[in-house]
């Protein structure tokens, strides 16, 4: 198999960042829209989400789908869908366009706060704030290992007075976010027991892409948030 030349990364990394920039477009229209609102279910919010994508990108989007989780649902970073649940009026809501970005391998998650509860508030704005602070982690040290940058996010996380959701803090582009994925390596996860760098080649010869996800519990209340986006990539 022929090693990718300096163009093909080139344009697999152009192809990446244009994934994100659609999908940060299309969470923009949704907040906009108000498509996720009390008094609706995840999966009607879902559909209304789905409905908007196929507008925008066509009708394979709009099947592909999308995840809205609410209330405790929120504690739920990845795995089997629960049983649906009717969004309240004072609540948080994670909407994960993954789903929608499937064909590029990559993921995108942002978290929305109904009403005015200053804790829910909090821990939203805290947020891209740790994953800004896992981000400069990952630019600071060229060799930085998986679970070193899980470590680095994981107390900034405490730091701001929050649990570090599920068992991982990332992926590499195209990996599945799920913790129990068949034959999936420790080492395409930010998380313990990855102790290669990020930094490298993988199969194929192509450079690692990354996506950091962010989820944050609050354990006393019962709810969390997700915020999940590139890396490495801007």
């Amino acid at each position: 198999m022929a090693v990718p030349d300096r163009m093909d990364e080139q344009l697999r990394a152009l192809g990446l960042v244009e994934a994100q920039r659609t999908a940060q477009d299309l969470f923009a229209e949704v907040v906009a829209r108000a498509l996720v609102a009390p008094g609706h279910s995840e999966r009607e919010a879902a559909d209304r989400i789905g409905m908007l994508s196929g507008e925008r990108f066509g009708s394979a989007a709009r099947h592909r789908g999308c995840l809205v989780r609410s209330g405790r649902h929120t504690t739920l970073p990845y795995g089997e869908e629960p049983p649906d649940l009717v969004i309240g009026l004072d609540d948080v809501v994670v909407i994960d366009l993954g789903p929608l970005l499937a064909a590029s391998e990559t993921d995108f998650a942002r978290t929305v706060v109904l009403g005015d509860d200053p804790v829910r508030k909090r821990l939203c704005e805290d947020l891209p704030e740790v994953f800004a602070a896992g981000r400069e982690a990952f630019h600071a040290e060229a060799d930085i290992t998986g679970s070193q940058l899980h470590s680095e996010v994981k107390a900034h996380a405490a730091k701001a007075g929050w649990a570090l959701g599920g068992w991982h803090a990332g992926r590499l582009v195209g990996a599945p976010s799920a913790a129990n994925a068949p034959g999936t390596p420790a080492d395409a996860y930010v998380g313990p027991g990855n102790d290669r760098p990020l930094r490298r080649t993988v199969q194929g010869g192509w450079r690692a892409h990354w996506i950091l996800e962010i989820h944050l519990i609050d354990e006393h209340h019962g709810f969390g948030g997700s915020y999940k986006q590139l890396l490495d990539l801007v």
